[in-house]
């Protein structure tokens, strides 16, 4: 069974967090890491502060959040949502067209069949 690790479970796959949670896991972070001296030791500090998963998991809310304010290159937030759209309806559509690929071999074969009157 999951332990139960305050806010959230551990154990049950990964998790959604609220934004409200990952802003102020960086913002504790960033007030955390200058006292600390370590961007493990703030990210494993914070992680149990809000019982996050890990502290990977706070370090990499951090990194987003530097590609997202233009500090590190990378995808933004905005973009990775717009590219997991985007191949979701490349997806659909490639589904859509073998069907379609499908019905047009099946018509084409019956046109080609002789037909008894």
């Amino acid at each position: 069974m999951a332990e139960d690790t305050g806010l959230y479970r551990k154990g049950r796959g990964p998790t959604r967090y609220p934004e409200n949670v990952k802003e102020q896991a960086v913002k504790m972070y960033w007030e955390c890491r200058s006292e600390l001296g370590s961007n493990i030791e703030a990210a494993r500090h914070v992680a149990g502060l809000l019982g996050v998963g890990s502290q990977d998991t706070v370090l990499n809310w951090v990194k987003q959040a530097e590609i997202d304010g233009g500090v590190r290159p990378g995808l933004t937030t905005g973009e990775q949502e717009e590219l997991r759209r985007l191949r979701r309806e490349n997806a659909e559509l490639k589904r859509a067209n073998g069907i379609l690929k499908a019905a047009s071999a099946f018509f084409a074969a019956e046109l080609d069949r002789p037909q008894n009157k």
